[in-house]
């Protein structure tokens, strides 16, 4: 599937900027999939006001594809999302793996109704940079790409300037997910953007789940022919925004408004470091990253969308201390949360 063929109100919606969640896998006690919650996370992102998902991801579980899980948890994700709402969504797939496994699950995703897919290139660390863009080209025969920058905490590459602009040129990219944790790796991807020329095509998206307010509100210049070129992040692909969406949502318009209108107040410009304190928790950032999807579960789990925080990985959990470190953000910002919107509707959305 090529760019041009996506639905023009998807594209729009893209190119806009919105909130995208990094959904969940939901599992029960025997860790085995648990349609009922699965569908109910779909119906409350929709809800809140997210203007896509992203599925198949680092959050959702690289290991789905181990258990067999990857085509139904997408399926189930696109089909409860077509049932609940008419409106324009933007539909994401991880796409994961050697070129041979990347290329089956981009054709699973395009079969299922996907419009892009995000690709990790986790698994070809040490392959030469011309062995990856070969790779990203294969792929991008068969779907439209957001281009992905994990940080290298969690798996992900190191991708200098060169690479990006090299990725940037492949034609069928239409967004890039920036997410190293990295001030300097951040402004990479915004050269290797610009210097491809590829700035009216490619949308940003923030990945940096520890900066999400000052990418968004903050204009980045890159100097091209010796002249200044200001691009932005637009809106996020977030594992963060899988919790307390629908406040993810009003700050999104609030952070846009405040764009638009030329002056972004200092009380907004300050939620970045309070959104970036429960991302501390949330993720684990004490115990490097560990506990990174467990923390968004136990969100979850509290508002009840979640019957527990089970991961495929039996290993995987809380770290000593999380839990405790979650009740002090959720104490200090409840503001930021959506508890009182998730509990009037809950019953809702866990109905068959």
């Amino acid at each position: 599937m090529h760019r041009s063929e996506l639905p023009a109100e998807v594209t729009d919606l893209l190119r806009a900027g919105t909130v995208i969640p990094a959904q969940p896998l939901a599992l029960d006690a025997g860790r085995r999939f648990d349609p009922r919650r699965q569908r109910a996370l779909t119906r409350y992102y929709l809800d809140a006001g997210a203007g896509g998902l992203a599925v198949g991801v680092h959050t959702t579980q690289f290991e789905i594809r181990d258990v067999g899980l990857y085509e139904p948890v997408l399926s189930l994700a696109m089909e409860a999302a077509r049932a609940w709402t008419k409106r324009p969504l933007v539909m994401i797939a991880g796409v994961v793996g050697q070129t041979e496994q990347a290329v089956r699950e981009a054709r699973t995703a395009v079969g299922l109704g996907y419009h892009a897919g995000l690709l990790s290139l986790a698994a070809l660390k040490g392959r030469s940079e011309d062995e990856i863009i070969a790779h990203c080209r294969r792929v991008a025969d068969e779907i439209p790409l957001v281009g992905f920058y994990l940080q290298p905490a969690v798996g992900g590459l190191p991708l200098d300037a060169n690479f990006w602009k090299r990725f940037c040129e492949i034609e069928n990219v239409v967004a890039i997910k920036a997410a190293p944790f990295n001030r300097y790796r951040t402004i990479d991807v915004m050269r290797g953007l610009v210097e491809a020329r590829a700035e009216d095509r490619i949308t940003l998206y923030t990945g940096n789940d520890d900066h999400i307010v000052l990418d968004l509100a903050i204009p980045f210049q890159v100097i091209r022919d010796g002249e200044p070129v200001t691009v932005r992040f637009r809106g996020g692909l977030l594992g963060h925004w899988s919790v307390w969406t629908g406040g993810a949502v009003h700050l999104l318009d609030r952070i846009k408004a405040a764009v638009a209108a030329g002056a972004v107040p200092d009380e907004l410009l300050a939620l970045d470091a309070r959104v970036t304190d429960c991302n501390a928790a949330f993720f684990d950032v004490a115990n490097d990253f560990h506990g990174c999807i467990a923390g968004c579960h136990e969100v979850l789990r509290r508002q009840g969308l979640l019957e527990g925080i089970w991961c495929i990985n039996p290993l995987e959990g809380l770290s000593p201390g999380q839990a405790e470190e979650i009740d002090r953000v959720c104490r200090v910002h409840a503001d930021l949360a959506d508890d009182d919107f998730v509990k009037t509707n809950l019953e809702r959305w866990l109905a068959d």
